[in-house]
């Protein structure tokens, strides 16, 4: 059966040279193959669904349709990360019809004439406007920062792609595959919910229960495929898979002037290398009395944190929970942490260790001056104010989002964050958290529960050394 016509391939659209400043050529045209082309002629995002099951907490990808725009992020500054992205680029172009390979700029510019197929791009100032809107899915090449640094373009978006992440930085806690896997990940998280059962993916991570109960391969097992795929090669060999995704929550971000005037349009970029979300500005009177939540909210995959920054004195920083007075802290800052952040700064600054399931916040002083200001864990719909105080000798502190993003408080302002609300749409997506494709094993013990977390575990095993002993050699 012939596929449909939505399905027999996008047109290529014709090159196109970007409006940008004299001193930049954005998308340029050296080679008829070796273009960079605007981000802007892209067909719309593709929003998949995720699937419930009751034997696992994790979801199951399923595309309605192929992906067909793709966000390549490889580790900044790494030669050797974008020798594999250039790699992997040619891989899935040259084996999965009609998909786009979209890169940031600076990196676009440098890989394109290593391609022999055009690439996608946008210039900084409007990432935030159209990355969101174009883009299907997500891989990372890199460590934990690249990973914040994709989710950190969809930051002020309820809505993200799912991220598919290859560890190659230098910790890795967040990166669920090697590189050497590229093929199998790739195919796995490209095919999910497709109904196409993939002969390649037998190894014991990708091992998962089948849709409906199916757990053969072509006629067999009775399979209805979905159109689109049926160009893909080799797609009727082995059995059925679907991605298990887990939605790592985040933080919702308010930064309020001294009048209570939202100003999270003046948040910026910690580097060169983030671009500017682009974010409205609303106007002073259509802010007021809007509440708790920020017109325009800021997320954080890892943290937000206010400190002492450059200057000698503590920070005095009053914090409110659920509009309550909870305590004046004295310390050199106060980090708001997700369950997914909690094994980063919170964890140097002597936080509690939360599972990324659990739908807490985490409240975490950095080297408080009291003995007894422990670390505490809130539900996720805690309502936490951090205001400077008067005591605070006149002066500004940084605020800092996910390590992206900052902003300067001073006497007055205030931080207002809770965690992010996961809502179902009527289509079988979700809205809110950042969906990462999972390693899962997808075996299960006698009561049909799934073993979701064992790459959870193997990191704080591996890479924390969690209860490690002294003087053991292994």
């Amino acid at each position: 059966m012939n596929p449909p016509p939505v399905w027999r391939g996008l047109l290529r659209p014709t090159p196109q040279r970007c409006l940008a400043k004299p001193s930049h050529r954005l998308f340029s045209a050296s080679a008829p193959r070796r273009e960079i082309l605007p981000v802007s002629s892209l067909p719309e995002r593709l929003v998949p669904s995720y699937v419930e099951s009751p034997n696992t907490s994790l979801l199951s990808l399923h595309w309605p349709q192929p992906p067909r725009n793709i966000l390549l992020m490889p580790k900044l500054f790494a030669p050797h990360v974008t020798v594999s992205a250039v790699e992997f680029a040619k891989h899935i172009h040259g084996n999965y019809p009609d998909l786009n390979i979209i890169f940031e700029r600076n990196v676009a510019e440098n890989v394109h004439d290593k391609l022999p197929f055009p690439v996608y791009t946008a210039d900084p100032t409007v990432v935030g406007e159209l990355f969101p809107k174009k883009i299907d899915l997500v891989t990372t090449l890199g460590g934990d920062g690249t990973i914040l640094r994709a989710a950190s373009l969809f930051s002020h978006r309820e809505s993200v792609p799912p991220i598919l992440s290859f560890s190659m930085g230098s910790l890795g806690f967040l990166g669920e595959w090697k590189f050497e896997e590229y093929k199998r990940a790739w195919r796995e998280a490209y095919m999910s919910g497709s109904n196409v059962p993939v002969e390649d993916l037998v190894g014991p991570h990708t091992q998962t229960a089948a849709p409906n109960g199916r757990t053969g391969g072509g006629a067999e097992g009775g399979s209805s495929t979905k159109p689109g795929w049926d160009s893909v090669r080799g797609k009727s060999m082995g059995i059925y898979r679907t991605s298990k995704i887990l939605l790592r929550h985040r933080l919702k971000v308010g930064v309020y002037d001294s009048n209570g005037v939202n100003i999270n349009d003046q948040v910026m970029p910690t580097s060169m290398a983030e671009p500017d979300l682009g974010l409205p500005t609303l106007h002073a009177a259509d802010q007021k009395g809007s509440g708790f939540s920020a017109p325009l909210s800021l997320h954080a995959i890892n943290e937000v944190s206010i400190d002492r920054g450059a200057h000698p004195h503590l920070a005095i920083i009053d914090i409110y929970v659920n509009n309550h007075f909870l305590t004046e802290a004295v310390a050199d800052g106060i980090l708001i942490s997700t369950p997914t952040g909690s094994t980063a700064y919170s964890l140097s600054a002597g936080g509690s260790i939360v599972h990324p399931l659990v739908k807490s916040l985490l409240i975490t002083p950095i080297s408080a001056r009291s003995l007894s200001f422990r670390p505490l864990v809130l539900p996720l719909n805690t309502k936490v104010v951090l205001r400077l105080s008067k005591r605070n000798r006149g002066r500004e502190l940084p605020v800092s989002i996910d390590g992206k993003r900052r902003a300067a408080v001073g006497i007055g302002m205030e931080v207002r964050i809770e965690g992010e609300r996961l809502v179902k749409t009527p289509d079988g997506g979700w809205t809110g958290g950042v969906p990462c494709v999972i390693r899962a094993s997808g075996k299960g013990d006698a009561e049909g529960i799934s073993e979701d977390d064992d790459s959870w575990v193997g990191g704080l095993n591996e890479l924390l050394k969690f209860n490690y002993p002294f003087g053991e050699v292994h």
